[in-house]
C-alpha cells in the first residue's frame, strides 16, 4: 500500500480484503467501530469513515443499534472493482518494471508466490 494514501482507504482495503476473501461472509456482521479501531490501532471517526463508504457503495446493510452486515454479492462486487483497478492502476507499471529488468513470462512462473 501506498504510504501517501489515507488511513481511512487504508483500513477499507483491509475490510474490502476479508470481504473477498471470505472473512466476513454475506450476512456477516462487521466488528463494531470501536472494537475494529482498537484492533487497527486507528481512531474510530476514522473507520467509521471507511464504514461509511461501504455503506454508500451499498456493500454492506445498516441495522440501527445492531450493527452492520456484509451485503449479499459485496465479495463479487469488490472483487470486480478491485480487479478493474489493479488492471488499469497498478498493472501497467507492473508490466513497465517486469519489461525493464528483463523479466520473461517462464521466469514469473518458475518464482514461488
Amino acid at each position: 500500500m501506498s504510504d501517501s494514501k489515507p488511513v481511512y482507504l487504508k483500513l477499507r482495503d483491509i475490510i474490502a480484503a476479508a470481504i473477498i476473501d471470505g472473512t466476513y461472509g454475506e450476512g456477516t456482521m462487521l466488528p463494531s467501530v470501536r472494537a475494529f479501531a482498537a484492533d487497527q490501532g486507528a481512531n474510530p471517526l476514522t473507520v467509521a469513515k471507511a464504514y461509511q463508504q461501504f455503506q454508500l457503495d451499498g456493500l454492506v446493510e445498516v441495522q440501527r443499534g445492531v450493527g452492520m452486515y456484509v451485503a449479499r454479492g459485496a465479495a463479487e462486487k469488490l472483487r470486480s472493482s478491485e480487479r478493474e483497478l489493479f488492471l488499469s492502476r497498478e498493472w501497467p507499471v507492473i508490466a513497465r518494471r517486469i519489461e525493464r529488468l528483463g523479466i520473461s513470462p517462464a521466469d514469473l512462473l518458475a518464482e514461488k508466490l
